[in-house]
């Protein structure tokens, strides 16, 4: 499969998590952050604009946590496996999936079943392809926490 060199990746990405940020500071919760919800268009200068699009797993979520099981199995983060109750933190991790995907082509925790995907999410341990930089692993490393409270935050 074929990937985005790590510049476009990172413009994306970044793109992707401004996009959240001003969303988390409205309460919102996007909950299936992934390639097929992400719109690309065009500013009035040519460059590349993302948009987030379907938003129907959204949630306004002001004050309280949610224990909904939704999302896309590649995407899932560990605490909605274990039913725990989750936050925005979801999104972050659903970001690092992304960043993972868009530089290599494949998802992190990818199986021949979800028993097998979900097992390998829990764990939170993705193999890096050797093409990665350093940077790029240490900043996916830092979403990848299981516990959601010790994931890199969107600032």
């Amino acid at each position: 499969m074929g990937h985005f060199e790590e510049h476009i990746a990172a413009n994306y990405v970044y793109q992707m998590a401004q996009a959240l940020q001003y969303m988390h500071e409205k309460d919102v919760i996007h909950r299936d952050i992934k390639p097929e919800n992400i719109l690309i268009s065009y500013d009035g200068q040519g460059n590349e604009v993302l948009k987030i699009s379907d938003f129907g797993w959204s949630i306004h979520a002001p004050t309280t946590k949610r224990t909904t099981m939704c999302g896309t199995p590649d995407y899932v983060c560990p605490e909605l496996l274990e039913n725990k109750p989750h936050d925005s933190k979801v999104d972050i991790w659903s970001l690092g999936v992304l960043a993972f995907e868009l530089n290599s082509g494949y998802a992190p925790f990818e199986a021949s079943n979800n028993r097998e995907r979900y097992a390998k999410i829990k764990q939170a341990k993705p193999k890096y392809p050797e093409h990665f930089s350093d940077e790029l692993i240490d900043l996916i490393s830092k979403v990848f926490k299981k516990n959601p409270s010790e994931r890199l935050t969107l600032n």
